[in-house]
């Protein structure tokens, strides 16, 4: 944890914000948006994804980033990939740190990756040597392990045995992520604190979407039971593509506008966000999930007393 913040912000818009959207943008409009996103603050930020370009055409240029990037030593720019060509796609471009993923859902990782949980963690033995032998760190995140719309609440033995994997392929660097937007927060509470406690070597990171407005409340759920890092993304983008009326992300512009009232430090510059939040709403020409583009900031609000009339 560095020393000037009490909480990690994972920025992931660049990858899972943009991946779900029509309007591309070119790579120097992704380039210009990291580079601002390393000045205002972020430690962390997920750069895109090595997956096919026909599957996710949106995140095609990860690699571009990369090579083009001046990239600050300070930072994790982390990458999401899915298989051993993911590997050699960052051992290509420099990428120094990469992400997997699998479903505690079985019919979510179908869709998501057309593979079975099974399959998908059997692959993470090949991943992680390759990736370690370039010096690559390796993350890894289990989506929705707080509920599937294909299978309402996923046993906790099931995400037991996804972390379990993931620690004997020495991975634990954990996200748990709730791609369907079914978390509330007592539920959070619940998993949260038995996994940390049953799990005491893994360093937690939780990712929410804002399906049904209850993200906000997740995370303040995740961090009252002491998890530091999470994932946010400007303007709220994102959202899955598999899961009906899936919405984005919990909007970066919005949790830290919380945490700041709250007098928890982040180590980010707001005012920076919510410009790139700005200019991300004028480039997609849409309403974007951020209540604090509409808003302003909480600390914003100094309006004059009224006089009394005679």
């Amino acid at each position: 944890m560095d020393r000037n913040r009490d909480i990690i912000i994972c920025e992931v818009g660049l990858r899972d914000g943009l991946q779900n959207e029509k309007s591309f943008l070119t790579t120097d409009e992704k380039i210009s948006i990291l580079n601002k996103l390393t000045k205002a603050g972020f430690k962390i930020i997920e750069v895109g994804s090595f997956m096919s370009p026909k599957a996710v055409p949106q995140m095609a240029d990860t690699d571009e980033i990369y090579k083009e990037a001046n990239l600050s030593d300070d930072v994790e720019y982390r990458a999401l990939i899915a298989n051993l060509k993911g590997v050699e796609r960052a051992i290509d471009c420099g990428c120094k740190k990469v992400k997997l993923n699998v479903s505690a859902s079985y019919a979510h990782n179908i869709a998501n990756l057309n593979m079975t949980p099974e399959e998908s963690v059997n692959g993470f033995k090949d991943c992680v040597k390759l990736a370690r032998e370039n010096k690559i760190e390796v993350s890894g995140s289990i989506s929705m392990p707080f509920g599937s719309p294909w299978e309402d609440e996923i046993p906790i033995e099931d995400i037991e045995k996804i972390i379990e994997a993931y620690l004997e392929n020495g991975v634990n660097e954990l996200s748990l992520s709730d791609a369907s937007g079914l978390a509330y927060p007592s539920q959070v509470k619940s998993i949260v604190r038995h996994v940390k406690n049953k799990y005491k070597e893994v360093d937690w990171i939780l990712h929410f979407h804002n399906t049904r407005g209850l993200g906000i409340a997740n995370i303040l759920a995740g961090y009252e039971e002491g998890v530091k890092k999470f994932d946010t993304s400007f303007a709220g983008l994102g959202g899955c593509p598999f899961v009906p009326g899936a919405a984005g992300n919990v909007s970066t512009e919005d949790v830290l506008n919380m945490f700041n009232q709250m007098k928890v430090e982040t180590g980010i510059d707001i005012d920076s966000v919510i410009e790139i939040g700005q200019m991300i709403r004028e480039k997609l020409n849409r309403e974007v999930g951020s209540y604090v583009l509409k808003a302003g900031k909480s600390n914003d609000l100094k309006l004059e007393l009224p006089k009394k009339r005679k």
